[in-house]
């Protein structure tokens, strides 16, 4: 989740919101990546999630990384919450989940870089308090109440808003985990193009990346949970945008969308106003409740755009958010994906060819049957497996395009981060086939054998 926005003056027409969003465009030499990911910390002993206060605790994992590695600490009402270095920041899920935030990076070599210098540090600080990190879509085997609550005011307000307008609301906040991409885009129409195949394509993400087959000790039914949460979660600020692929699509149409999502919050002075379900519109006429008289900063609607959780979401960048977090070797993968698709033109075109006939319902169908069957999954005559092949290819032929070296020139381009998923392709079988052979086989249905065998 994100942290606090800055730097935005009053809001003084509403043009400005759509122009917020429209400072993103950028020059193809100027895109970047930035990768980011979630994962559990657990006691050795006890295979609980750490706290936020004690000797093994989420507290003493931050301390650690600031104290021996250089990070800078980031305070809320006098708690460690966060940590940031060289443009990449370290933020609190709502349960404890550690997550990395990557700074922008040019290619793929240096975000995975970045990613194994990350977990190298979290491992270290981690075994010498008697803890580990794992990287799953779903918390296998905790309840609700054994889960910690972090303190962050935002979060507080979320909990229980979440309990009015959906039914797997606060499982997200606190049991689960993903890894996501976020890049750029060159102009409007290039935005429009990308954010179309970033959304009608993010089933494809989720089914291969899909890791979250165990919930509260049990099979759940489901290759990816983590999908599943999101799909009840808040009708309101989730989904698959289906206005995204109408004609005259753009900034202007995602600013009109935003304001109607319900406002969490507002950030003053350190602290969370409780804005929960009121309405920006009513904050761009000065009568928010929360706040009469008062107008928005263009801070305000940073913030509110962070209060959007569709399966890709615009910002001054895009994000790609529907794959579950995983093991060590996906945290590349997912990059080399999206970035194979939509930093090359031909490969975007291409992709956009593997979409654009798919109708909304074929759409959804597909975001359902990728979290229900993983690769296996079907919807409108389309089979993930076959789609994610072909998708797949597009992103290699992208990655050869863009022929980004790497080690110092010895390896040509970027495309060898896709190996985990061209085997999955290969095999049919994802992390959470894997997993759920484990269950049924060595394991003997003991879903915490997983700590064991799947920690970083």
């Amino acid at each position: 989740m994100s942290i606090p926005q800055s730097g935005g003056g009053p809001i003084e027409r509403p043009e400005q919101l759509a122009e917020y969003l429209a400072e993103g465009c950028k020059p193809k030499e100027d895109w970047r990546i930035g990768t980011e990911h979630e994962k559990f910390g657990y006691c050795h002993e006890t295979l609980n999630p750490l706290p936020y206060e004690g000797l093994r605790s989420i507290r003493a994992m931050l301390e650690g990384l600031r104290d021996r590695f250089g990070w800078t600490g980031v305070e809320e009402a006098g708690k460690i919450i966060g940590l940031e270095k060289d443009g990449a920041n370290v933020s609190l899920e709502p349960g404890g989940q550690l997550e990395l935030s990557g700074a922008p990076l040019e290619t793929i070599h240096e975000t995975c870089d970045e990613v194994n210098e990350h977990l190298r540090e979290v491992q270290s600080v981690a075994e010498e308090i008697g803890a580990g990190f794992i990287g799953l879509g779903a918390a296998p085997h905790w309840t609700h109440e054994q889960m910690p609550v972090m303190p962050k005011g935002r979060y507080r307000l979320m909990t229980e808003y979440m309990g009015r307008v959906g039914t797997h609301g606060t499982q997200m906040m606190y049991r689960t985990c993903t890894v996501q991409v976020n890049l750029d885009f060159g102009s409007e129409a290039d935005m429009v193009q990308k954010l179309r195949v970033a959304l009608a394509l993010q089933p494809v993400a989720t089914a291969l990346f899909a890791n979250s087959p165990f919930f509260e000790g049990k099979l759940n039914g489901h290759k990816s949970w983590r999908s599943r949460i999101w799909r009840d979660l808040d009708a309101d600020r989730t989904g698959m945008l289906p206005f995204v692929f109408e004609d005259g699509f753009g900034f202007e149409r995602w600013a009109d969308y935003a304001l109607d999502v319900p406002m969490y919050f507002v950030y003053r002075d350190g602290r969370y106003v409780d804005a929960r379900g009121m309405s920006f519109r009513d904050f761009m006429r000065g009568e928010l409740p929360a706040l009469p008289g008062e107008i928005p900063t263009l801070s305000d609607w940073a913030d509110h755009l962070t209060t959007i959780f569709p399966e890709a979401r615009l910002k001054k960048f895009i994000e790609m958010r529907g794959a579950d977090g995983g093991p060590w070797r996906r945290l590349c993968a997912l990059p080399a994906l999206w970035v194979g698709l939509m930093y090359d033109q031909g490969a975007l075109d291409a992709a956009w060819d593997l979409a654009k006939g798919f109708d909304a319902e074929t759409r959804e169908g597909l975001r359902v049957a990728a979290s229900v069957d993983g690769l296996q999954g079907e919807a409108g005559g389309v089979k993930l497996h076959d789609l994610a092949r072909e998708v797949v290819a597009v992103a290699e032929a992208g990655l050869k395009s863009r022929a980004r070296p790497g080690a110092g020139g010895l390896v040509p381009d970027e495309t060898h981060f896709l190996n985990a998923l061209q085997e999955s392709i290969a095999s049919g079988q994802t992390p959470a086939d894997e997993l759920i052979g484990k269950f049924h086989g060595d394991w003997d249905g003991d879903v915490t054998r997983v700590f064991g065998e799947y920690s970083y």
